[in-house]
């Protein structure tokens, strides 16, 4: 009886392992060596961005700027004064853009300003300055003839019309100081900056006195014109 239950027990072992088919997981554990740190790095390819360009379509305010004043170089980049501290109550100074007109002649220049209506002559006595004088714009287009027929520049030379004709023919000796244009008067926008004169007293009371103007020619030279004895400067501003 012992016997026949071995044999059992031994019949059913051989079973149970018959059925395993599968063998054991074997697991393999890998070490890698330490990175050498000292070793050059390898150079790697950067990555570039593409960009393109392209045209843009003009607009129709492109299309139209030809037509409107051009602008003095001083106007489109001006440089920020250095601030000066000025007296309780004293004005601050006017500054500005304008539409003036200019025109070029032997012994001088005339300045339109816009806002004024008023005719700066400029008279060349010394290099780099000379006397200013101003006239109010009294040139009528109803009644006032353009220019003098009678008149005839020499070769090179022009005769101004308009307010500046009207100012240059009836203003006594004034033909003779400037002499014959030798441009064509043209118009443009231009930096602007009045400076006032005077005084402030002890009690905070200002007094007004002469300044000067500061005005830009189309090409941006600096003019400087003194109220206090009626002269004009380049540049000293």
């Amino acid at each position: 009886m012992r016997l026949r239950m071995m044999l059992c027990l031994l019949v059913a072992l051989f079973a149970i392992v018959g059925c395993q088919t599968e063998p054991p997981t074997v697991v393999y554990i890998v070490i890698s060596p330490t990175p050498d740190t000292t070793s050059e790095p390898v150079p790697t390819t950067p990555e570039v961005s593409v960009v393109s360009e392209t045209t843009a379509e003009p607009t129709a305010e492109a299309d139209t700027a030809s037509t409107e004043l051009p602008i003095s170089p001083s106007a489109t980049a001006s440089p920020t004064p250095a601030r000066t501290e000025r007296p309780a109550n004293f004005p601050t100074p006017v500054n500005a853009r304008i539409q003036v007109v200019e025109q070029l002649f032997e012994g001088g220049r005339m300045f339109w300003l816009e806002p004024t209506r008023e005719i700066w002559v400029m008279r060349v006595t010394a290099e780099g300055g000379g006397t200013w004088s101003v006239y109010q714009d009294t040139w009528d287009e109803a009644v006032d003839p353009e220019s003098d027929s009678a008149l005839t520049p020499p070769e090179g030379r022009t005769q101004p019309i308009r307010g500046f004709g009207k100012v240059w023919r009836e203003v006594p000796n004034l033909r003779d100081e400037l002499g014959w244009a030798v441009t064509p008067e043209f118009g443009f926008i231009s930096e602007y900056q009045y400076v006032a004169g005077g005084t402030v007293d002890a009690n905070g009371q200002y007094t007004a006195g002469p300044g000067y103007h500061v005005v830009y020619s189309l090409y941006g030279e600096q003019f400087r014109f003194n109220e206090i004895d009626s002269t004009w400067q380049l540049g000293g501003a």
